[in-house]
């Protein structure tokens, strides 16, 4: 009896507690039957060019870029869970959207680029993916959490201010890591781990990938090399994370700040991780940018430049 009686004390406990590990235990549970909605658009990488910038969004942070030849895949996250890889599966939150490729549908990727060690920006299921012909370009201290992986022999860990030229297959690409606002721990105890944003540069063309951040005057500086054909922006989860993750109009202004001719909003409507409802960030990029410097609206559009 004792022991019925304990269990019911702890459903209780688990089914009203407002503690982080019941309310993520009861999100788990009523995630478990939502379906994963199918995008609207795929893209097609096989009829891509090499002498155009394309990109496309795959989903959250991950972006597949065609950069005049050389592919570049950034924070690449293509499962349907992101969180603690445990012996039963990944522990976390569920996609809303399914990513418009898998990772056994990409071309091949000549460099990764990752941003942080946060687990949904470097997710180790689809980073096992990649055989060494793909090069990694990470943040300080990030590269042990590389080592398992097939990659582990061409990865790059940058600091702000550092670059490096990435030597691929198809071509040369100089990588540039800047300040953003954000943090880098993968768990609660190594803070010492770095967080990058990103200017990707080739055949005179520059691409940003702002990565995460909250807003911040290092985009500022940046317009000393301007102009930049495209930034890669994140515009969710502000909802209450406004102290390391933008808003949209927070991202506008840091993209305009850098000189950047096109915005392609990432971080948003993949996973709910904040407060806001899914088509806020955008709603609200829509209003203060014109509408020709939106690259795309939607997961699985793509974008080309000439």
């Amino acid at each position: 009896m004792l022991t019925f009686t304990c269990l019911g004390a702890a459903g209780v406990w688990m089914g009203c507690s407002n503690q982080a590990g019941p309310r993520f235990f009861r999100g788990f549970l009523s995630e478990l039957a939502r379906p994963i909605v199918k995008p609207d658009h795929r893209p097609e990488p096989g009829r891509w060019v090499s002498n155009s910038l394309t990109a496309s969004w795959l989903g959250h942070s991950t972006v597949l870029i065609h950069f005049y030849g050389v592919t570049i895949l950034t924070d690449p996250v293509l499962y349907p869970r992101i969180g603690a890889n445990l012996k039963i599966g990944t522990v976390g939150p569920k996609r809303l959207v399914a990513p418009p490729l898998g990772p056994d549908e990409l071309p091949h990727i000549d460099l990764v680029l990752l941003s942080h060690a946060h687990m949904d920006h470097m997710d180790l299921p689809t980073l096992s993916h990649f055989d060494s012909s793909t090069k990694v370009v990470t943040a300080k201290h990030t590269s042990d959490i590389l080592q398992r992986t097939r990659m582990r022999r061409g990865i790059t860990e940058l600091g702000w201010g550092d670059k490096t030229m990435v030597a691929t297959k198809h071509g040369n690409v100089q990588v540039h890591a800047f300040e953003v606002n954000h943090w880098g721990a993968r768990w609660r105890h190594d803070k010492h781990r770095g967080f990058n944003g990103y200017v990707v540069e080739r055949e005179g063309k520059k691409i940003i990938f702002g990565g995460d951040t909250a807003w911040t005057s290092t985009f500022r500086p940046l317009r000393n090399r301007a102009p930049y054909d495209l930034a890669i922006m994140p515009i969710g989860s502000y909802k209450p994370w406004i102290k390391c993750h933008c808003n949209p109009e927070q991202a506008v202004s840091m993209a305009n700040d850098a000189g950047a001719k096109f915005f392609l909003p990432v971080h948003f409507n993949t996973f709910a991780l904040g407060r806001e409802r899914r088509s806020e960030p955008l709603e609200r990029v829509e209003a203060v940018l014109e509408p020709e410097r939106l690259a795309l609206r939607q997961i699985g559009e793509t974008f080309t430049m000439n």
